[in-house]
């Protein structure tokens, strides 16, 4: 039996990277150095999904709300506040949908580009 301890071996995809001076040896601090940084990469990547959510709901409820706003303005006798309102519909529905589509392809093209590690 021997007493000898088998050095630590890792696979070379995980930890690519991670050597920050370059020596050839990954040290506890640069071990968690590099586990900092792909955690604050996924809390980013959370929050970035969160705003996105936020932002769909935020423009659907818009997009749902404006034709009521219309009706109550109406129904209230404001006539010409549901005119002006009305005049301003196609611009706003427009609007919204490209920032929208924008927001939302510019995270696809991002998606497609090769990750620098």
């Amino acid at each position: 039996m021997s007493t000898e301890q088998k050095p630590k071996t890792i696979d070379p995809g995980p930890l690519d990277g991670a050597d920050a001076n370059g020596d050839g040896h990954i040290s506890a601090e640069e071990l968690e150095m590099h586990m900092e940084f792909k955690r604050k990469e996924l809390e980013d990547a959370d929050a970035q999904r969160d705003a996105m959510r936020k932002m769909t709901w935020f423009a659907l409820f818009g997009m749902l709300l404006y034709p009521a706003i219309i009706l109550i303005t109406t129904i209230l006798g404001q006539d010409k506040a549901a005119q002006l309102i009305s005049d301003i519909a196609p611009t706003y529905f427009v609007s919204i949908s490209v920032l929208v589509a924008a927001f939302f392809g510019a995270d696809a093209v991002k998606g497609k580009t090769p990750s620098k590690k």
